[in-house]
């Protein structure tokens, strides 16, 4: 994997040719395609440190295109949707989107969403001071690997998914800020209208379900999200004496 070269997939010409001169010069190197069958066989390719995704894309539009990649591939991906449409940013992120960016956008946006992710899933800090795994009630995180274990079956997650579970298992029975979680999983500050940390939280809580986790996520309104484990039953009513 090359740590500069990045996947453009965008049936746009002029917006791919746009984002080489842009992306160069920060030093990047990009590789265009511009129809979705392309873009998958060059995604699944080993060869990206991320890929830009349109949703509208000949061959196969970009949520295929990315069910695909996550089906086999942790590469980064960041969507391209049409401003204002909600659906398509909301059924981004929970097929495994990293981030995603409404058309029009700044190229210096861009960069800056491109940098936060990848900031997010290279370990470039030396090994002393990475964090340890962590464990609570069958849960056993380990950021080597960045997986996650429920009752010794493994499970997988989203490199965002994965860090809100770790910061949220760090410190556990305490409330941890939703601008904290902004940016350990989205690399950026909170942004009120923004969803992508609630729809991340809310695939993780079905994944940790379906796994049969006891542990359980809750929203603190106007906060954040604590991780609690579960009460324990309540005896029946006792016979007086």
């Amino acid at each position: 994997m090359d740590e500069k070269l990045i996947l453009v997939v965008d049936d746009d010409e002029e917006l791919c040719g746009l984002l080489t001169q842009y992306l160069e010069p920060e030093g990047f190197r990009v590789r265009a395609v511009h129809d979705g069958v392309a873009g998958l066989a060059e995604a699944l390719s080993g060869r990206y440190a991320l890929a830009i995704l349109d949703v509208m894309l000949p061959g196969a539009n970009g949520f295929e295109v990315l069910h695909r990649v996550r089906e086999a591939s942790p590469l980064p991906v960041i969507m391209l949707t049409a401003r204002g449409d909600d659906v398509d940013r909301i059924v981004g992120l929970e097929i495994g989107a990293d981030d995603y960016l409404p058309k029009p956008f700044l190229p210096r946006e861009l960069v800056a969403r491109m940098r936060a992710v990848l900031r997010r899933v290279r370990a470039d800090a030396p090994a002393a001071s990475r964090p340890g795994p962590l464990a609570l009630d069958g849960l056993s995180l380990a950021p080597d690997s960045r997986s996650l274990r429920v009752h010794g079956a493994q499970v997988h997650l989203t490199d965002a998914e994965f860090s809100i579970l770790y910061a949220l298992l760090a410190g556990a029975g305490a409330v941890v800020p939703r601008e904290e979680l902004c940016r350990v999983a989205l690399g950026r500050e909170a942004a009120p209208e923004d969803r992508s940390l609630a729809v991340h939280v809310s695939n993780l809580r079905r994944k940790l379900a379906e796994a049969g986790a006891t542990p359980a996520i809750k929203a603190v309104r106007g906060e954040g999200y604590i991780l609690c484990r579960p009460e324990p039953p309540q005896d029946g009513p006792q016979a007086p004496a």
